[in-house]
């Protein structure tokens, strides 16, 4: 049921940054260090949902890797 939700909020995500032209990595990574934080990433609900999920290493940040599931 996780996988499922994960995928129905990956879903979301990349519908709604369709809305406002092409959503990137760094179009999150606010401050240009390579890893988005819960802060950069509460500019978009689908992301905050799914934050934990693509954090896979538990760092608490995103890597450009780990938003490549993403997309």
């Amino acid at each position: 049921m996780k996988t499922f939700n994960t995928t129905l909020a990956v879903i979301v995500l990349a519908s709604s940054s369709a809305a406002y032209a092409a959503v990137d990595f760094a179009s999150f990574d606010a401050d240009g260090d390579g890893a988005i934080t819960m802060e950069e990433a509460k500019v978009n609900p689908q992301l905050v949902k799914i934050f934990d999920d693509l954090d896979t290493d538990g760092n608490g940040e995103i890597s450009k890797e780990e938003f490549s599931k993403v997309q």
